[in-house]
């Protein structure tokens, strides 16, 4: 009789494993870029199984062109997808039908950089000296001429130089004074540890209003799909956790990600902690009306009406 009770029990379990497993809502988020420690606060949701406790099987895939995410999810080819504030701007002003559900990294995370051996201590004294940039025109471009206005100079006092995505070289090799464009979190770091220490200068501290750098979107057709909600809600408690447990999070980031596990990714998963949005699912308004002006501005916006 025992023995019956004990098999029932088993098969009743292996049931509801099976029906629980059957039953989680599939969802497809979209990465920026390959996975890195920007994207720590879903990992930790996934490590401490919060996507499942909320009855979604999440896929994180990250993309072969960084500017596909928000286009497949405005084509329905995925869920949500990761990018970054001004470009979601632009690209709801372009017509894409997007909706920003939710925020990753509430803080802009580039910034203008020179050696910490330059006789450049100010982003005035950049007055004559050459800046080297990865892309032309655009946000970027506006962003370094209102950091030089901040400080008294115009575009026109600085030699812009295409480096080609490659910033960390042509500032080491004296091929530029300075570049912009360049990762707090990751390539001061980089350089760092490479025995180059850097002088950052933010951009939110040199007239440019703060935005969010990491943010979700959806199809605005699917503002109301209630796995948003649950996602959002695992995601807050990926946050909590990894606030208290950075190290034992970073060390199950690095065992499944072996390729990433250096010293680099290491402090560069620490040093990207204060600024993931401590509430993935609020809003800060009064800033984003900011940074919309601020676009609109300077002629980056062509529709006045953007969501």
């Amino acid at each position: 009789m025992f023995k019956k009770i004990i098999m029932s029990l088993l098969a009743f379990f292996f049931i509801c494993v099976h029906t629980s497993a059957f039953s989680a809502e599939k969802l497809t988020v979209l990465l920026d870029w390959f996975a890195n420690p920007s994207h720590a606060p879903l990992f930790v949701a996934q490590q401490q199984g919060y996507f499942a406790k909320q009855g979604l099987d999440v896929n994180l895939i990250g993309p072969a062109d960084p500017s596909d995410p928000p286009k497949l999810v405005a084509a329905n080819k995925a869920d949500i997808a990761i990018t970054y504030e001004p470009q979601f701007l632009q690209q709801v002003a372009g017509g894409l039908p997007l909706i920003h559900i939710g925020t990753l990294v509430d803080h802009p995370l580039d910034c203008l950089v020179v050696l910490q051996t330059s006789p450049i201590t100010t982003i005035s004294a950049l007055k004559g000296k050459s800046v080297g940039y990865s892309s032309s025109g655009g946000v970027s471009s506006v962003m370094l001429k209102t950091m030089l206005e901040h400080n008294g100079l115009t575009l026109n006092d600085v030699q812009h130089i295409n480096v080609h995505y490659d910033l960390t070289q042509a500032l080491l090799s004296g091929k530029v004074d300075a570049v912009t464009g360049m990762m707090r979190t990751f390539e001061v770091i980089q350089m760092k540890l490479a025995g180059h220490p850097v002088r950052t200068f933010l951009p939110e501290q040199n007239g440019v209003p703060t935005y969010s750098e990491l943010i979700f979107v959806a199809n605005k057709n699917h503002a109301k799909d209630p796995r948003i909600a649950k996602f959002l809600t695992a995601l807050q408690q990926g946050v909590d956790y990894l606030e208290k447990h950075p190290e034992e999070t970073w060390q199950a980031f690095a065992k499944t990600h072996p390729e990433l596990n250096d010293e680099l990714n290491h402090q560069a998963w620490l040093a990207t902690l204060p600024y993931f949005a401590k509430n993935p699912a609020a809003t800060n308004e009064h800033e984003w009306q900011q940074f919309k002006q601020f676009m609109q501005t300077n002629g980056l916006l062509t529709e006045k009406k953007t969501s």
